[in-house]
């Protein structure tokens, strides 16, 4: 104590004694402070454990970091730390480390435990299950008491302590009878509390009502509860006492219910099944009559049955029929005298799809509608002695169960028609009946390329078209209608949406029902074509040529023709002419290309186009032919430049011989119009309009422009 307080070794000699009292006290606090200090240093770091960090100067640190479930602690400036496991002594240097990388004093940092906590999962039946935050010495109860309470129906001897790969079970109602913390386990961080619940609520959350569900059961044990099921007030499963007899079972199970066949009750015991005869135990109060009870015993009262009918002579009747059961048959009746006896068939009878269960297996199909309406020349079925006769139910259009109608007997319609599905088909009615029981095609329908797949023995699929659109328009025989059958499913495709909303519906349109635009129209793509179409119903449907489009020099290409063809269309003539001749022929398949004007250059030969070079607004390579001049040229390139040297225009024609060059003076001909004096131009020919700076005069005005100014330059120095 002297070597840690020096004060008290300076004031040993003193006389006051309230001096020497007053420096013992402060020396002691120092050492428990001291000592208190060294010890919490030592504390191992978990989470939930939150740390005050004293940076004087430094706000963000004012507030205590709380250790996540992770062990870290999120710093301002450096971001998460691992503080998990760490003592504070060493969380304080890995803290100096980080943040010595930002602040440059750190010396003054001080690391210190602001509160112990524990981070517990509480789940299961209680009122909010999710994290909380328990004080170090909190236990089980305070746990729950934070997540909410405890939920009516919380199963209390069952409870669960989930600590890593480890499972605690204990019984919290203990506790709760006892009051000894003994029987509640240590809580420690990151532990999950699972609250079970009561095997009493079932499988459904409803509301607890323990009187209601223990009526249904009391066992908590299900290895060893009596199940008790059948003809009972309130079947269930009872918990097993060693004194219980089956009729205190019974009892537990609120006794047995008028129509319980007491004489026939079964009871299994151990694995082995026995019968009782509850009436004769009443009867005689024979204790021996009793059958041994054991654990997970089960008991089941039947039900009390009227005699049933059996016999050579028996033949049943099961379904839509007014009074189904076993009737007595007589030699030589009919299915109709049979049907007539069980009350004929009800309103909600299907009488198409009757069905004759044989004795010997067998499974006889019977339509009595269509027998009754002399639509087949089939007999009555020979009904004999231990047939079933099941007639069955309606099916309800608007059920949307397909259950009810059994794959060979219906046929499936899809695609665009108003009311698609799956529906009841006989053989009588077509494709057209079909289609009006969905209610007809759809306003998008393309009622020209209906698919039908129709299943074959063999277990494949064959595939038909059939064009409803044109049997609608043109007629025809209704026996020309698809066959269909039974099975069978009924495509009624799309019609393609305009490409150039959703290009994605092409790969919906057959290829070989369209025609391809592509080039210099409004819209570009893949459309639908039929007989009755022509290439202009095309060109409309694709918007019209641009106002880039080469509309003279249009390419189709025809994809049925034998070997390659290509026809060159010039639309604008025909807009001149009219003539329907000049339209060409398109079927489906082909591709209509619309080029662009100024593509000459990759689109035509040198040979088909005349190059215009030089003082020209637009030089380039031009269409030419026999009908033009050299002045049409000209225009079609813009006109001569302002530095054009019109007086002498070159034109080089190229012959099968030999090329040449010949001039023309554009500025006498504007002169004095002499058509004749125009060169003359063909296809591959090239047209030269010089610039004037290539002239001789403008190099000699340019010679003379400068020697006046060196005359009049030597001038001025003279006079100066």
């Amino acid at each position: 104590m002297t070597a840690l307080c020096p004060a008290l070794h300076l004031q040993a000699n003193a006389k006051d004694k309230y001096t020497l009292l007053f420096v013992f006290i402060a020396c002691l606090l120092i050492w428990n402070t001291t000592f208190a200090s060294a010890a919490e240093k030592e504390i191992i770091i978990r989470p939930g454990y939150e740390l005050q960090l004293y940076f004087p100067g430094e706000t963000e640190f004012e507030k205590p970091f709380i250790v996540n479930r992770e062990g870290r602690i999120n710093l301002p400036e450096i971001g998460p730390i691992r503080m998990d496991g760490l003592t504070l002594v060493r969380a304080e240097d890995l803290i100096k480390l980080g943040l010595g990388q930002v602040f440059r004093d750190i010396e003054r940092l001080e690391v210190r435990l602001h509160k112990r906590a524990l981070l517990i999962d509480v789940m299961g039946y209680v009122a909010s299950p999710g994290t909380i935050t328990l004080p170090e010495a909190g236990n089980v109860q305070r746990a729950i008491r934070l997540a909410g309470g405890l939920l009516e129906g919380a199963q209390l001897d069952s409870m669960q302590i989930q600590r890593k790969s480890e499972t605690i079970i204990f019984s919290f109602k203990d506790y709760l009878d006892t009051g000894d913390n003994a029987n509640l386990p240590t809580l420690q961080s990151l532990d999950t509390i699972f609250v079970p619940a009561s095997p009493l609520i079932g499988n459904v959350q409803i509301d607890f009502d323990a009187q209601t569900l223990a009526a249904s059961g009391d066992a908590s044990d299900d290895s060893r509860a009596i199940r008790v099921f059948g003809e009972v007030k309130s079947p269930g499963r009872f918990a097993y006492k060693p004194e219980y007899s089956i009729i205190d079972a019974i009892m537990r199970a609120g006794g047995v219910t008028r129509y319980a066949g007491v004489e026939q009750i079964r009871i299994i015991a151990d694995g082995d099944p026995a019968i009782f005869n509850l009436k004769n135990y009443l009867a005689t109060g024979d204790q021996n009559l009793l059958p041994p009870l054991t654990a997970n015993s089960t008991i089941f009262v039947p039900i009390q049955q009227d005699e049933i009918k059996a016999g050579n002579n028996v033949v049943y009747v099961m379904g839509e029929v007014f009074k189904p059961g076993a009737f007595e048959g007589k030699e030589g009746a009919s299915l109709l005298d049979i049907l007539a006896n069980a009350g004929g068939p009800t309103r909600f009878a299907e009488s198409r799809q009757i069905r004759i269960l044989k004795q010997d297996g067998s499974v006889q199909p019977f339509d009595l509608q269509a027998y009754t309406e002399g639509l087949t020349k089939v007999a009555l079925p020979d009904i004999h002695p231990g047939d079933a006769i099941f007639i069955p139910e309606k099916t309800d259009t608007n059920e949307t169960s397909w259950l009810k109608v059994p794959p060979d007997r219906a046929i499936k319609i899809i695609g665009q028609v108003v009311n698609p599905g799956r529906y009841e088909w006989s053989d009588e009615m077509s494709l057209l009946d079909l289609i009006g029981h969905a209610k007809g095609p759809t306003g998008r329908a393309d009622i020209a390329n209906i698919q039908i797949l129709v299943p074959l023995k063999n277990g494949e699929t064959q595939t038909a078209k059939f064009n409803l659109e044109k049997f609608v328009k043109e007629g025809g025989n209704i026996q020309s209608l698809p066959l269909l059958t039974a099975g069978a499913t009924v495509m009624i495709p799309e019609l393609p949406q305009d490409p150039t909303d959703n290009k994605s519906q092409w790969i919906r349109q057959a290829k070989e029902d369209s025609i391809y635009i592509m080039g210099e129209v409004g819209a570009p793509g893949r459309y639908r074509f039929n007989d009755d179409m022509t290439l202009l119903d095309i060109l409309s449907a694709a918007d019209g040529p641009t106002s880039n489009a080469d509309i003279h020099n249009i390419r189709i290409v025809h994809r049925h023709a034998p070997g390659a063809k290509i026809t060159r269309l010039n639309l604008a003539l025909y807009f001149e002419t009219g003539d329907q001749t000049l339209l060409p022929a398109v079927q489906p398949g082909d591709s209509i290309y619309f080029p662009e004007k100024n593509r000459l250059w990759l689109d035509e030969s040198k040979e088909s186009t005349v190059r215009v070079l030089g003082a020209v607004n637009q030089p380039g390579r031009y269409r030419f032919n026999d009908r033009m001049t050299v002045l049409d040229l000209l225009a079609q390139a813009g006109g001569a430049s302002g530095n054009a040297y019109v007086e002498n225009i070159v034109v080089v024609n190229t012959s099968c011989c030999a090329d040449k060059a010949q001039r023309f003076n554009l500025l006498d001909f504007v002169k004095a119009p002499d058509f004749s004096l125009l060169p003359v131009l063909r296809p591959g020919d090239t047209l030269y309009v010089p610039d004037k700076t290539d002239s001789h005069w403008y190099a000699f005005s340019n010679g003379l422009t400068e020697l006046f100014r060196i005359v009049s330059v030597i001038g001025i120095i003279g006079a100066l």
